[in-house]
């Protein structure tokens, strides 16, 4: 039976899960599965974007006959061609002989790779930047060649809004039902998930990946519908914030993970003695993991968040210990920088670990070995407990320091930092003057008494609505709520309502209350309707106190407050690149960032020559 999900009006979800995957890819552990997101939009054509791994075909095929309802298929835009994207491609031709299928050149070749259909008959070949029409929808294509195979690309359907990303922004884990990432708390359950597939899937092409979040950033996104995990439609700024310190090496958080392996516990126990070292000096969020029992792609998405790592191996037949080398091996391989690395190794007789763990570190860029290293001979003794406690010493000054707060009050006695410590909510306060209705935000409102119900506002008095509230002496407020977008900040508190009608295309639903004025309807948990009974002029604002004539709670949300906004609405500063000339391998899209390509260059991916590559705009 048909399990689909309506995305919005003529947009669907035609996916499905694998929950008894255990390894995606064969390689990396998966206990909560995976999903598999396919797009159908019914327009005067309809456009079917990638379709699925072959374990889910049969839903597949019933989820996109039940949305066509006899409807013919008319396009396919293949983004991606892993065959977890693309393997139903030749049961879609013959079950929809019509069917055109939308690609590049690079995917165009790889079809042909993959499969024996005649595809040339049916191709429709588009290039970056390229447009196509299914009616009232126009969709353009942004090429992410290494994001993460050398033909993805990603489409932009104009009139929507709706980036369809391929690979990026995805995640492991099947949807529960809820498909939205907003419907999850995401954060909390899916983020770990996300760093892991980000990382490891993708982690080793950073220089691309960033090469895409610009392009990325140029658009006017409001939905993003990645190949796996939920669909973002609101507050995607924190997701991205995410990409972008992923993509250029920088870490989330400024704390240690430390690495080990042991045979007879005498490792674990000079490893449990550095954390604990570690934590009386003030490390926060470390984590811990033996190499024997972890699986590897744990090690690789934490050393992308955690700012220094402490790898203990033990010497094993005059070499690393098996299980640790191929963790290094494979952090290796993703091209991990800017992080600070020490060494703890242990043998009974010959300890050589160190010195082949820093051999590995050593041809990464932008790695700090500490000089700091714990040489023991079996087990801890009361020498190795100073090299660790020196060794978890030198590892807290490596790292960052916050500036100590400090208060002069011989020169201020007031701080303004010390009001942004009080807790502050942000509302929109709408009020209408005559036949015209106006909006804004604000973050001061509060009840006054209960009995009776009374609040105070503060008002900027440069804001159109201030003005309107001390001619008619009536407003609502909106409590925000944390599903609020960006959007509706920029609309109602970045513009003024003297120059146009902000509610004519307000970004959120709108209702009225019995006082005739508006409140928002969503994105909201209670609506307060006051008329004003003093007003109170302090210079740059006006306070004024009100009764309560009407109000209700319209949702659980819970409601928003300024650090929130901060930490996850308002956009973080883009990550600048230092602009170097860049030169891409129009074969496999590798990345080669120089002032100029080498004449003898070849290409470490497809090992084409310096001939395949053409300087980047």
């Amino acid at each position: 039976m048909y399990q689909v999900k309506e995305i919005k009006q003529n947009l669907f979800w035609v996916g499905g899960n694998d929950r008894r995957l255990a390894l995606f890819e064969g390689v990396y552990h998966i206990p909560r599965g995976v999903s598999y997101n396919a797009y159908l939009l019914l327009d005067e054509k309809t456009v079917l974007l990638d379709t699925v791994d072959k374990a889910i075909s049969g839903l597949f095929f019933e989820n996109i006959a039940h949305v066509l309802n006899n409807r013919p298929l008319d396009y396919v835009i293949v983004n991606h061609m892993e065959p977890d994207h693309c393997a139903q491609l030749p049961e879609l031709v013959f079950r929809y002989p019509e069917l055109k299928i939308v690609c590049n050149h690079k995917t165009h070749t790889m079809i042909k790779n993959f499969f024996t259909f005649d595809i040339d008959s049916r191709i429709v070949l588009v290039e970056e930047g390229g447009t196509l029409s299914s009616g009232t929808h126009t969709f353009t294509f942004v090429m992410a060649p290494m994001v993460h195979w050398p033909e993805v690309m990603v489409t932009y359907d104009i009139t929507d809004k709706i980036l369809y990303s391929a690979d990026a922004f995805g995640t492991f884990g099947a949807l529960p039902g809820n498909i939205f990432a907003d419907e999850l708390d995401f954060e909390r359950d899916w983020l770990d998930d996300a760093r892991r597939y980000y990382t490891n899937i993708v982690g080793k092409y950073g220089d691309q990946v960033q090469m895409l979040l610009e392009k990325a950033a140029k658009l006017d996104i409001a939905m993003v519908c990645p190949l796996h995990g939920p669909i973002w439609r609101k507050n995607f700024s924190f997701f991205m914030e995410k990409y972008q310190r992923w993509a250029s090496n920088t870490p989330e958080d400024n704390t240690v993970m430390i690495v080990y392996n042991t045979v007879y516990g005498n490792t674990e126990n000079a490893v449990n003695i550095l954390a604990g070292a570690l934590d009386d000096r003030g490390v926060r969020r470390m984590v811990v993991y033996d190499v024997s029992v972890t699986d590897s792609s744990v090690i690789v998405s934490e050393a992308f968040r955690c700012s220094h790592i402490v790898f203990a191996a033990t010497t094993y037949n005059a070499n690393i210990f098996i299980k640790m080398e191929e963790v290094l091996l494979d952090i290796k391989e993703h091209n991990l920088k800017n992080r600070t690395i020490a060494f703890i190794e242990n043998g009974s007789w010959a300890p050589t670990a160190s010195a082949q763990m820093r051999d590995i570190f050593a041809a990464l860029e932008h790695i700090t070995i500490l000089e700091q290293t714990v040489t023991l001979k079996s087990s801890v003794k009361d020498e190795s407990l100073a090299a660790l406690n020196a060794l978890a010493d030198s590892i807290v000054a490596s790292m960052p320091k916050s500036a100590a707060p400090t208060h002069d009050a011989r020169s201020l006695a007031v701080e303004p930092a010390a009001f942004f410590k009080l807790s502050y909510g942000l509302f929109l306060l709408s009020t209408k003057d005559s036949a015209k209705d106006n909006a804004c935000i604000i973050n001061t409102a509060a009840q006054l008494t209960d009995t009776p119900k009374r609040v105070n506002i503060a008002v900027n008095k440069q804001n159109y609505t201030c003005e309107m509230i001390l001619k008619t002496n009536v407003f609502n407020v909106s409590v925000l709520t944390t599903d609020t977008v960006f959007k509706v900040f920029q609309h109602f508190g970045f513009q003024s309502g003297r120059n146009l009608d902000k509610l004519a295309d307000s970004p959120i639903a709108l209702k009225r209350s019995e006082n005739g004025l508006v409140y928002a309807s969503e994105e909201t948990n209670a609506f307060f309707s006051c008329t004003v009974i003093n007003a109170i002029d302090y210079g740059t604002h006006v306070l004024f106190t009100a009764d309560v004539t009407e109000a209700a709670v319209l949702a659980d949300t819970p409601s928003l407050t300024y650090q929130y906004y901060f930490d996850h609405v308002k956009p973080k500063p883009p990550f600048t690149r230092k602009k170097k000339r860049i030169w891409v391998c129009k074969v496999c899209g590798y990345i080669y960032e120089g002032d100029e390509l080498p004449p003898d260059f070849v290409c470490p991916l497809c090992k084409h020559g310096a001939d395949d590559f053409e300087m980047a705009e």
